[in-house]
């Protein structure tokens, strides 16, 4: 292995891909791409994020997130608990209270969100003067 290769970790997710039949084509069969799918979704990690902090209910969330839709909001939480990353809790009030709280599995994500969150931060600066020397 090269010195280049040890530092750059593509080319063993590109062969651990590979070991899907019909990778990276079909997430049904390709488990990494069916995972990543969901957490690139424009508003989940910005969810997982808000959630990091404890149970939160609909409206503080929204509040939180700040420019997402009722809707999508909705939506959102559906499909991270669907994927047992988010618990939905309903309290039996008048009118019901529903808390969002994220499951062991979805506090596990957090520690990879952390680094690609920390990357975002260090790089915002270079990828936005990259923009301009894009579009210029």
């Amino acid at each position: 292995m090269t010195r280049a290769h040890a530092s750059n970790p593509a080319p063993d997710i590109l062969t651990l891909m590979a070991a899907y039949e019909g990778a990276p084509d079909d997430p049904a069969v390709c488990p990494i791409r069916d995972v990543l799918d969901r957490v690139a979704q424009k508003w989940t990690l910005l969810l997982m994020i808000q959630l990091s902090t404890g149970p939160k209910r609909f409206s503080a969330l929204q509040r939180q997130v700040g420019d997402i839709s009722k809707r999508m909001l909705t939506q959102s939480l559906r499909d991270l608990e669907r994927d047992g990353l988010v618990s939905r809790e309903v309290f039996p009030t008048k009118p019901p209270s529903v808390e969002y709280a994220l499951t062991d599995l979805g506090r596990s994500s957090l520690e990879p969100i952390a680094v690609l969150t920390q990357w975002a931060d260090n790089n915002h600066d270079r990828i936005r003067q990259a923009r301009v020397a894009f579009d210029g």
